[in-house]
């Protein structure tokens, strides 16, 4: 493993590179679980995931190579300039996640093309389209997905690998933290986009509703754990404080997310509780980020 040995002083760009990562895993995770169900009614808004997952993925790599200071050497991280191979090293958490952005960037490229394919956007696509449909399509969307959620892991556990108070003091629970987060915020997305869209089926925002519920569950209990953790190690003032506007937002998020479906919900404008979830994951990466560096 690679600690870092000071603060690294990131700044809002890999903010970005964590919110969007995110939400790009867990898109790709919810149409592949959509697609998997076999409903024929779920196809539309697994495309939706799909499409949303590739574009959500294109400004990570340009957030996290501008964050890293020098844009121009971001290659050296997959290609080796002592001896021009490549430079994959497994037990290095940066180069582990450059390779898997790379690689889980075909995956989603790949399915993007096969969605637009299949809304008769670009017939150049068709092929691809045809190619991903049955069988061969779930096996590469369930390969993806692996990958995807990687990613929403990844982010969580590059941090808790490092030597800097909060991170290191969370452990295994930041990165259970971040896939819930992910999870529960791609649903909120997705339940955003679905009401814009008339094609997507009634039943399928349903039972998007519920997932974003249990993944909101799934997320509370971890972020009590992470809390815990914290309050173990006497770190717990670090993410406190100043850090209170966060907590609101974070709370406000989860709140919304688990009232997606009650009676109160229903009476909101249709796009609050979405927004509210989606602000309360990018305020939940921002304070786990930016606390451990003051």
């Amino acid at each position: 493993m690679e600690h870092f040995a000071s603060p690294p002083h990131w700044e809002w760009w890999i903010l970005g590179y964590f919110f969007f990562g995110g939400i790009s895993g867990g898109s790709y995770a919810l149409g592949t679980l959509l697609r998997f169900s076999g409903n024929a009614r779920d196809e539309s808004a697994a495309r939706v995931a799909f499409i949303t997952s590739f574009i959500a993925l294109v400004p990570c790599p340009i957030f996290l190579t501008i964050d890293l200071g020098q844009p121009l050497l971001f290659w050296h991280m997959l290609v080796d300039t002592s001896n021009g191979g490549l430079a994959f090293k497994p037990d290095s958490p940066m180069s582990l996640g450059s390779w898997a952005l790379l690689i889980f960037g075909v995956f989603s490229f790949v399915s993007f093309l096969g969605a637009i394919a299949e809304v008769g956007w670009f017939r150049a696509t068709n092929g691809i389209g045809r190619a991903l449909r049955g069988a061969a399509g779930l096996v590469w969307s369930a390969i993806g997905t692996v990958f995807g959620l990687f990613i929403c892991a990844y982010t969580g556990v590059l941090l808790a690998v490092s030597n800097q108070a909060v991170w290191s003091d969370a452990g295994w629970a930041l990165g259970g933290m971040f896939v819930a987060s992910a999870l529960a915020g791609s649903a909120a997305l997705l339940l955003l986009l679905a009401r814009s869209r008339r094609d997507v089926d009634a039943d399928t925002a349903v039972r998007l509703e519920s997932a974003d519920r249990y993944f909101a569950i799934l997320e509370t209990i971890l972020i009590a754990i992470f809390l815990v953790l914290l309050a173990i190690a006497g770190t717990i003032g670090k993410v406190l404080g100043v850090w209170i506007v966060l907590w609101v937002l974070v709370i406000l998020g989860l709140l919304a997310s688990l009232a997606m479906r009650s009676g109160a919900a229903r009476r909101w404008p249709p796009v609050a509780a979405p927004i509210l979830a989606l602000l309360g994951v990018l305020a939940l990466r921002a304070l786990v980020i930016f606390s451990a560096q003051t």
